[in-house]
């Protein structure tokens, strides 16, 4: 089985940056794993969003990367876009690390999300129940803070 690699460098108009890896093992889940630093304390959303297009800044980057039309969830709900990988926790000095396991997103195929876009956002991401329109298309997450097209990582054997 061969092991596929991605990376996202997240940028943003502030003092928000981190990076981002991104592995998968043959078809199973997508391990997701970084840092991000200059974030306010707390949780904050954190989706993969339709288009790797950063012209505009992150607004581009278009809605969440939803290929079955499905309404806004958390990362355990089967109801929920491929892009909706509910929050990352910032510590009292504004940094979060975090690694999570990802069955919905994929490196490979029709599926990819190489060539999308990784999107930190303002608020905590209220993973579809907030009872609002708004809470079923981004969970609330507010405006968005960093942002960087995820690209094939150079393997080490390379």
């Amino acid at each position: 089985m061969s092991i596929m690699k991605a990376i996202c460098v997240l940028k943003g108009t502030g003092e928000v940056t981190g990076t981002v890896n991104f592995e998968q093992n043959g078809d199973g889940p997508v391990t997701v794993r970084g840092s991000i630093t200059g974030l306010t304390p707390g949780k904050h959303g954190f989706h993969v969003h339709a288009y790797g297009d950063n012209t505009n800044g992150c607004i581009s980057a278009g809605p969440h990367y939803n290929p079955f039309g499905k309404v806004h969830g958390g990362p355990n709900d089967q109801e929920r876009h491929v892009g909706d990988l509910g929050n990352v926790e910032a510590n009292g000095n504004g940094v979060a690390v975090f690694e999570m396991k990802d069955g919905q997103l994929s490196l490979l195929g029709e599926r990819s999300i190489i060539g999308r876009t990784l999107v930190v956002h303002e608020k905590e991401d209220d993973l579809g129940k907030g009872g609002d329109e708004e809470s079923t298309r981004t969970g609330n997450a507010g405006s968005r803070l960093a942002c960087g097209v995820i690209g094939i990582a150079k393997n080490e054997t390379n």
